[in-house]
């Protein structure tokens, strides 16, 4: 069991970064002009990690918990599956929802 949890925490940290380049993926494939392509390709994935430093993570200074918790999540995590649906990556996005569920509805059980 404890490989398991352990196993678990990394499949959080990788859900984390596959969010981040999901964001950054539908910013760098809108069909516009090469510059805000970039601007969209690295920006969202900087609003994610700016909304995530400051509520998010175990350090945050506004550290939300609870329900508030749940849904900053899936609104946070949900962005990455919306992102690849509107790239055009369903599988993906089905991928990403799916690991997502499953190691969230873990990390709540083994209190992660």
């Amino acid at each position: 069991m404890k490989t398991a949890k352990a196993a678990n925490l990394g499949v959080l940290f990788a859900i984390e970064l596959g969010a981040l380049v999901a964001v950054g993926y539908w910013g760098f494939t809108r069909d516009v002009a090469t510059p805000l392509a970039w601007v969209l390709g690295l920006g969202a994935p900087a609003v994610l990690i700016t909304l995530w430093s400051l509520f998010g993570s175990q350090k945050a200074n506004h550290k939300v918990h609870g329900a508030v918790r749940v849904g900053f999540e899936m609104v946070w995590f949900g962005a990455g599956v919306v992102a690849l649906v509107l790239a055009g990556a369903q599988d993906w996005a089905l991928v990403l929802a799916l690991v997502c569920v499953v190691s969230k509805t873990l990390a709540v059980i083994w209190r992660q």
